[in-house]
């Protein structure tokens, strides 16, 4: 058991020296520099720097905002730092990203491929958990969120729908959304994400 978990930690480490590497790749292929990509961002530069030489591990919130600079879904980024593009990825292969500090835990659930529009990914949120984005990684990205269990709060464009296990809520998104798991137990949902 302590070998499997050392395993884990080993193959998180390498998603998030890859993770790291294309994140500097995205901004050199622009031409900016870290102060550029700080202005366009809002976020600090030491942050950004920190995270482009995997001193850090992005936070989901982070990436958010980095993916909307990019024009990026979160799972085509992290489809990018995989190796080669399959059509089955099964279960026990299927990338999990987690966001420690805000209970988050992200399953790529769909094989990974950066041509397609549309993926699947599973989201699970602690009890008690709550995730606020500033924007879409994408202007108008599609989401349909399919809670599977527990209940779910999802706010956006100044709405907040409460969903419980078996609702599914379907709507483009273009500004500021949350996500937010009531309790008493976790949150477990599918989201589809389609690009505009």
């Amino acid at each position: 058991m302590g070998n499997e978990r050392v395993g884990e930690v080993a193959g998180a480490d390498a998603i998030d020296a890859r993770l790291a590497a294309r994140l500097a790749e995205l901004r050199t292929e622009r031409g900016w520099s870290l102060g550029e990509l700080a202005e366009r961002s809002g976020v600090s530069r030491s942050t950004l720097s920190r995270a482009e030489r995997a001193e850090i591990s992005p936070t989901a919130a982070l990436l958010n905002r980095l993916c909307g600079v990019y024009g990026r879904t979160m799972s085509r980024l992290l489809s990018e730092v995989e190796a080669e593009p399959v059509q089955v990825v099964r279960a026990a292969e299927q990338r999990i990203w987690e966001d420690r500090a805000s209970g988050f835990v992200r399953r790529s659930v769909s094989p990974p491929d950066a041509g397609l529009r549309g993926e699947l990914v599973e989201g699970r949120l602690a009890a008690g958990a709550d995730i606020a984005y500033d924007r879409p990684p994408v202007p108008g990205l599609e989401q349909h969120i399919w809670v599977l269990d527990g209940a779910l709060e999802v706010t956006a464009q100044g709405a907040t729908h409460e969903l419980a296990a078996g609702d599914c809520l379907r709507l483009r998104v273009w500004g500021p959304t949350r996500f937010r798991s009531p309790g008493p137990e976790e949150a477990r949902y599918a989201l589809a994400v389609i690009l505009p």
